[in-house]
């Protein structure tokens, strides 16, 4: 086994704003108890994790810190109490750390804040907070999976049971929409996407969606009509606000509608009256237990599933990722550090 370096680099926020994001040499850790020590591959970016660096959230966290949650790479070391894991394994971690399955205990937490960033060339985990890496995937393919292709998964089919021949609505064209469309396409059933973006509709086209509504029109009745006056199955309501109202009126009987955004607004407004005549489910969804990731993983590989990437940067050019994830990319901006 090659002897691990002396030290390892992270990306370490000293302040407020990504202009106080700093590539700093630390101490390489030794892992003890439970512990895992990673060779991080890759890092895909999510908009929490500019939220995070911008203070949006106001978690007030310590300074320093190092973001990032969603990591691929590989087991180099682990501490005499893990059972889980072997030098040269192939990894992505869990975004909530600590929730295996069921409902997430009171200690459960994101990592990148509060928990531990992943923004390293070495990270040091739980064992528990790993999950076996997709075979079919690279590491930066693989490492979209813990939220934006997890909370996807947890919506459709741990939460709404979806199954083929059902028809799904996907609002929008970020990282959770393109995983939905993907994730509804590989159980079979129909998807329509509402989109503000008219040149990103040949690559939703492509990636198997039967219909994409412009967002300014009026796609709820229009999708009535697609649907024969049935409504769609399942909602993934992105973008909240006053499109839940919309939402629900395009809504089957029996419908669900998983509430995973705010993009329009922290508030939200529907229709009584659809609610109850439709016998409509609206669940909120953060993420996902270990549990449904692994489920994920295991129907990535049978099913040849390929997420959305819409760019790759080296570790040393993190600002120049999360501007052009501020711009809004079709798919995932990831960061590699070992390949």
């Amino acid at each position: 086994m090659t002897p691990l370096p002396p030290h390892l680099m992270r990306w370490q926020l000293a302040g407020v704003g990504a202009q106080h994001l700093e590539y700093v040499e630390a101490p390489m850790p030794s892992p003890t108890g439970h512990e895992v020590l990673v060779r991080v591959d890759a890092v895909s970016l999510n908009y929490r994790d500019q939220l995070v660096i911008d203070n949006q959230y106001g978690m007030g966290a310590a300074l320093p810190f190092t973001p990032g949650s969603d990591m691929a790479g590989q087991v180099v070391a682990t501490g005499p109490d893990v059972h889980r894991w072997k030098s040269g394994q192939a990894v992505i971690s869990t975004f909530t750390a600590g929730w295996l399955d069921g409902q997430a205990p009171a200690d459960a937490m994101p990592l990148g804040v509060p928990g531990p960033g992943v923004l390293a060339t070495h990270v040091l985990v739980h064992e528990d907070w790993l999950v076996a890496a997709p075979t079919t995937l690279d590491a930066a393919a693989a490492s979209t999976l813990p939220c934006a292709g997890l909370t996807a998964w947890m919506a459709l089919v741990e939460n709404g049971g979806l199954r083929a021949g059902q028809t799904v609505l996907v609002h929008g064209t970020g990282g959770v929409a393109l995983f939905g469309v993907q994730v509804a396409r590989l159980h079979g059933a129909q998807v329509y996407v509402t989109s503000g973006s008219p040149e990103k509709t040949s690559a939703v086209l492509a990636l198997g969606a039967t219909q994409v509504l412009p967002r300014s029109g009026p796609w709820p009745a229009e999708l009535l009509t697609l649907t024969g006056g049935r409504g769609v199955d399942h909602v993934l309501e992105t973008a909240g606000g006053a499109t839940l109202d919309q939402s629900l009126q395009a809504l089957a009987q029996g419908g669900h509608v998983a509430y995973i955004g705010v993009m329009e607004g922290v508030g939200f407004s529907g229709s009584g009256f659809d609610l109850i005549s439709k016998r409509a489910r609206v669940q909120g969804v953060s993420v996902g237990h270990r549990r449904a990731l692994q489920d994920l993983v295991r129907a990535v590989d049978a099913g040849g599933l390929q997420p959305v990437i819409a760019a790759r940067y080296p570790a040393a050019a993190l600002h120049e990722a999360l501007a052009h994830l501020a711009r809004g990319p079709l798919g995932k901006v990831v960061v590699t550090f070992s390949q």
